[in-house]
């Protein structure tokens, strides 16, 4: 008898804890809201994505005049246009540290003003040296923006967007 009293008691416990359904609790649950400020710097940061295709773009329609202007070889033309990725290669080696020492926004604010004066310096190149100390600054900067960009991103993207917000760069 005491069993079957105890049965009874946890039962009526357990309907009495339970309030009635409302048509909210059946609703999906709430996603999180999108932070417009961690958008709005993953789209900005991606952008930087775009140095390396707006230099490969110009260079390879700037090059039939840089060949006829400078005088210079096939060979040599070949080496001007793709030495960019070699040159962007060491500044992406170099932008953690920086990123460490300065901070995230303002290595991305470096790779720019590294990438202008590497355009300013191929804008008045005068011979092919000249042109190649240019492209080697660009490239620079161009390295640093690449590796350093994603990063920022990551780490201003809440967690429930970050997958979404690093992607920008491959879709810019």
């Amino acid at each position: 008898m005491a069993s079957q009293g105890a049965e009874t008691t946890t039962a009526a416990t357990t309907h009495a804890d339970q309030r009635p359904k409302s048509l909210a609790d059946f609703d999906p649950p709430q996603k999180p809201k999108r932070n417009k400020y961690a958008f709005a710097c993953a789209m900005q940061a991606s952008m930087t994505s775009i140095l390396l295709g707006y230099d490969i773009g110009v260079m390879s329609g700037a090059a039939i005049y840089i060949k006829k202007d400078l005088k210079i070889s096939d060979v040599e033309v070949e080496v001007l246009v793709g030495i960019l990725n070699l040159y962007s290669l060491l500044g992406s080696a170099a932008a953690g540290r920086t990123s460490d020492w300065i901070g995230r926004r303002y290595t991305i604010v470096l790779a720019g003003a590294i990438f202008f004066a590497g355009a300013l310096l191929m804008g008045f190149a005068t011979n092919y040296a000249f042109l190649m100390v240019g492209r080697f600054v660009a490239g620079i900067g161009v390295g640093y923006a690449l590796m350093i960009a994603p990063v920022y991103t990551a780490e201003v993207s809440p967690a429930s967007s970050r997958g979404f917000l690093t992607s920008f760069p491959e879709v810019i």
